[in-house]
């Protein structure tokens, strides 16, 4: 396997991660009580989970992306695609579950969360589609060319 195939798959996983992380948060915060809030924070632990989940992700689906644009690839392609839908998907059930959080938990980075991201996984989706796009260049015998 190349290189890109390993990055793709890797930034799938960073995905997969962020959204599982986001949906425990917010799956804790709805059944919560305040004795359990006693020394938690809630909103550097969403900022520690954007910067250890989502920050590898899109840097790692961006880097997969540049390694294979000169030829385009349907797998690393779809493998872009898939991440920005599970992002998207999953901000989108992160946003339904705002309503079952209690208001006091509700703080500017729990509810910014979910539609910020909705709206990076559009570009990510994109990203990912125009590897299909892209037509493969033929390789060059530099033996034979002289």
């Amino acid at each position: 396997m190349a290189i890109e195939k390993w990055v793709g798959g890797a930034s799938l996983a960073w995905f997969i991660l962020f959204v599982a992380e986001i949906l425990s948060l917010f799956n804790f915060l709805a059944h919560a009580s305040p004795m359990d809030m006693e020394g938690f924070d809630i909103g550097p632990k969403v900022l520690e989970f954007i910067s250890i989940g989502i920050g590898p992700a899109l840097i790692l689906a961006g880097l997969s992306y540049l390694l294979s644009r000169r030829y385009g690839s349907r797998f690393i392609g779809s493998m872009v695609v898939t991440s920005g839908a599970i992002l998207f998907g999953g901000m989108y059930y992160a946003n339904t579950l705002l309503s079952t959080l209690n208001p006091m938990y509700r703080i500017t980075e729990v509810t910014l969360c979910p539609p910020i991201f909705m709206a990076v996984s559009i570009p990510v989706m994109i990203i990912g589609g125009l590897l299909f796009k892209t037509k493969p260049r033929p390789k060059k015998d530099y033996f034979f060319d002289r």
